[in-house]
């Protein structure tokens, strides 16, 4: 029997929701205003950095409870929820392109190109939306 960890997933989902909140409430229209945020950046940095780690996490997750086969990397476990129908490949190229935005994130904290950064969180917020909708469609057949 499959056992789906739906309450730890829409948790995860709830805290991306309220870290993207956040940031769309904080984030300014202009590259120049982001940059003069100082510490406000550097929050919107965080929540940008926690919610992919949500993403990532949620995958693991579903991967792991369908017991979809062992991983060797998290690209794995995206190439099989989109093989399985789980999110479809445009969500998964997302996620793949926020897996990357993250790991730009964490490792280059010091030397980030504010405007490339601004440019990639302004075009990506929808994204977070758009992986929570499948999401839930998806669990839906697990309700």
């Amino acid at each position: 029997m499959i056992i789906l960890r739906i309450d730890i997933i829409k948790a995860k989902l709830k805290i991306i929701e309220e870290n993207i909140e956040l940031v769309k409430d904080n984030l300014p229209d202009n590259v120049n205003s982001f940059k003069a945020l100082g510490l406000i950046k550097d929050g919107i940095y965080k929540r940008v950095e926690t919610s992919i780690q949500e993403v990532i996490s949620i995958c693991s997750v579903i991967n792991t409870d369908l017991k979809l086969g062992i991983p060797s990397n998290r690209d794995d476990i995206i190439i099989s929820l989109i093989n399985n129908n789980i999110i479809s490949k445009n969500i998964g190229e997302k996620v793949k392109e926020m897996k990357g935005f993250r790991n730009f994130l964490v490792h280059r904290y010091g030397r980030i190109d504010d405007e490339v950064a601004f440019k990639d969180i302004k075009k990506g917020l929808l994204d977070f939306g758009l992986f929570k909708k499948e999401i839930l469609k998806y669990l839906k057949k697990y309700e």
